[in-house]
């Protein structure tokens, strides 16, 4: 080969590692979960850090508005039967941006904060506070449960012309994974990845 054969080889393999490790950094994933237990109840405090992809940031400026939903799930293992769900949470939040005002909009369940940049925005749609996950009374003290979080863009709030393309395009699939972590009524928990 040829010593412009193979510089132009590494050329093209270092813009590909680069565009993959580029591609890869696009998602949501969790940074903190912590539950704290505040008179009968159990609040769920976390962060997600938020990218989007390019062509997601581009349909956020031309007016589509995006919804996230994030998942609580606290299951208890018995080994004679399947999985006990002692408790299950859902919550939608909504980022649209207003051209007039060159603001971005965020709401979740009665809350609702603007932002100037879209990195602000993504903060705050990952930024989970005081969310109520869990009734004391929904869990025995004495026994021990898997507690699992994510969150992930909400493809079937999209308009129904953007869902066909969104189904078809990994671009606009962007989800966490799901964290589990241990959590026991007695003691702390807490996660920080």
């Amino acid at each position: 080969m040829s010593q412009s054969i193979k510089q132009f080889t590494l050329c093209i393999l270092i813009a590909l590692s680069l565009f993959s490790a580029a591609a890869r950094a696009e998602g949501i994933k969790l940074k903190t979960a912590d539950l704290e237990r505040v008179d009968n109840d159990w609040l769920l405090n976390a962060t997600f850090k938020i990218e989007l992809t390019p062509g997601l940031e581009d349909a956020v400026q031309k007016g589509v508005v995006l919804y996230f939903q994030t998942e609580f799930d606290l299951t208890r293992s018995r080994w004679y039967w399947f999985d006990e769900k002692s408790a299950l949470a859902q919550r939608s939040t909504r980022l649209s941006y207003q051209p007039m005002t060159q603001q971005y909009r965020i709401a979740s369940e009665g809350f609702a904060f603007s932002a100037n940049t879209i990195f602000e925005a993504l903060q705050a749609v990952g930024s989970i506070g005081d969310w109520r996950v869990i009734d004391a009374g929904q869990i025995d003290s004495s026994k021990s449960y898997t507690a699992a979080l994510r969150m992930s863009l909400d493809l079937g709030k999209l308009p129904k012309p953007l869902q066909v393309n969104a189904l078809n395009n990994r671009d606009w699939n962007i989800t966490s994974d799901w964290v589990r972590f241990p959590f026991s009524p007695n003691g702390p928990n807490f996660i920080k990845r």
